[in-house]
């Protein structure tokens, strides 16, 4: 069955299904994104599952970031979220199935009894498996607590055709009798999973490798129940810049940081983890409807991604580009705590030429709400040493002259000061810009002093000017 065209399957339906323990981790969004292009090329459905089995570690915190971040990527899902606790009394009467059919058996091993096992196996250097005596024990149930357990297959082996990692074989002997249900009644996430899978009618398991060995261990349950087996894709993880998995050390990992503390776009990003670890040709720069178009599995590398935060910067600073400034300014305006009076995005055009984030952006356009008098920092202060005030000065007096305040015409008038004074454009527009925003750098000097209009500028100017 060929991955990219299923043409012998019924709809295709994939699945997101995060645990809701912190943030929604960049490596789970582009999990998250694989699966929702994969669905929306092939007409499926994308399923959103919420894995709250661990009720100690789960929070409604997590839950709602996990939530908020799929929204802000844009990845929508269909029908309502699902949470795994709601189907317990199912997965414990699959496991009560597995029990009638003999593919599963009440263990009552205590906890002394594994613990010794487990020692023995440490003493004699091989790797530890459960040998239940209970396996095939036809004593009778002693009243006291106990596990249900998968019986495994002892021979033989189990064959994953992987979409990605490609034919992976495990020994059967490899796969121990897990446990399913625990003495609780509780079910385990092995069990949960694949019957929650199973129920939805996933069709293809894409996910991190991570996962692969559990793929084995999930198999020997599908088959036990005789249900139809998913096509499984597990895709490498991404590492760091120093090839070790990503993790807090690395900076910013979830998908909140890169909005929030990082200023990035969510089309830029979206962008990005789809680029990391899938390609389509040399292009760099792929649209939403491209992606839906292009996706598929054949593309996925086999090996692990290096998260680049340049990249990432350099293809965020391309969407700053392209983005309507209206929106841009919105942005900019909730950053700054204000409200846009369109100030903000007749600004735009020039801010973002250089901008690389959403608070590059926001430190950018300080200068038009700035208080007078201005706040120097340390290169604009040294900018208006020397004969920065002469200078000044008659760029004041040239530009009080101009009938009509505009980037061209006061672009005209700073030049011919500097003609006057024998000097280049540059030296006249250094001091010009740190009387005007406070900051060695800014936006086009002539586009400054149309936005901040003809009295803000010359107030500005004349707060530097050499006094007669």
């Amino acid at each position: 069955m060929s991955a990219t065209n299923p043409t012998n399957m019924a709809q295709i339906v994939t699945r997101f299904a995060p645990s809701p323990t912190g943030f929604l981790h960049i490596g789970g969004a582009r999990t998250a994104l694989f699966n929702w292009l994969y669905a929306r090329r092939h007409g499926g459905r994308f399923v959103l599952r919420i894995e709250d089995t661990d009720k100690a570690r789960s929070t409604d915190a997590a839950i709602e970031a996990i939530l908020d971040g799929m929204r802000w990527l844009g990845l929508d899902w269909d029908g309502h979220e699902y949470y795994q606790s709601q189907f317990w009394a199912r997965h414990a009467e699959v496991a009560n199935a597995m029990l009638a059919s003999g593919h599963a058996y009440r263990c009552y091993l205590t906890a002394e009894e594994l613990a010794a096992a487990r020692e023995a196996a440490q003493r004699e250097r091989r790797p530890f498996r459960i040998d239940s005596k209970w396996r095939d024990s036809a004593d009778p149930a002693p009243d006291l607590p106990f596990v249900v357990r998968l019986k495994a297959p002892r021979d033989g082996e189990t064959v994953i055709e992987d979409q990605v990692q490609g034919r992976v074989t495990v020994q059967n002997q490899e796969i121990d009798d897990f446990v399913l249900l625990r003495s609780d009644g509780s079910p385990t996430y092995m069990l949960a999973v694949v019957v929650d899978d199973h129920d939805m009618g996933v069709t293809h398991v894409i996910r991190g490798d991570d996962h692969l060995n559990n793929a084995f261990r999930q198999l020997a349950i599908i088959r036990a129940m005789g249900w139809p087996e998913p096509v499984y894709a597990h895709v490498p993880l991404i590492h760091g810049p120093d090839g070790a998995k990503m993790s807090k050390r690395h900076g910013a990992v979830g998908v909140d940081a890169y909005r929030d503390e990082l200023g990035m776009l969510p089309e830029a990003v979206f962008n990005y983890l789809l680029r990391l670890g899938w390609g389509h040709g040399d292009d760099e720069i792929i649209s939403r409807e491209q992606a839906m178009e292009w996706f598929d599995l054949d593309h996925v590398g086999k090996s692990p991604s290096r998260f680049d935060m340049k990249k990432l910067e350099n293809l965020n600073g391309h969407y700053l580009r392209e983005a309507d400034d209206t929106r841009l300014a919105a942005l900019v305006a909730a950053q700054l705590g204000r409200e846009d009076d369109g100030l903000l995005a007749r600004a735009m055009p020039s801010l973002k030429m250089r901008a690389k984030s959403l608070h590059e952006l926001a430190e950018g356009a300080h200068f038009l709400f700035a208080s007078r008098p201005l706040v120097m920092d340390e290169k604009a202060a040294g900018l208006l040493q020397g004969d920065a005030p002469d200078l000044l000065a008659a760029i004041h007096a040239e530009l009080s002259r101009l009938d009509t305040w505009s980037a061209e015409t006061t672009e005209q008038a700073v030049r011919e000061v500097a003609e006057a004074k024998g000097v280049k454009l540059g030296q006249v527009a250094q001091p010009l810009r740190a009387a005007l925003t406070g900051r060695g750098t800014s936006p086009g000097i002539f586009d400054v002093l149309a936005l901040l209009g003809r009295d803000e500028s010359l107030a500005r100017i004349a707060d530097q000017a050499k006094k007669d």
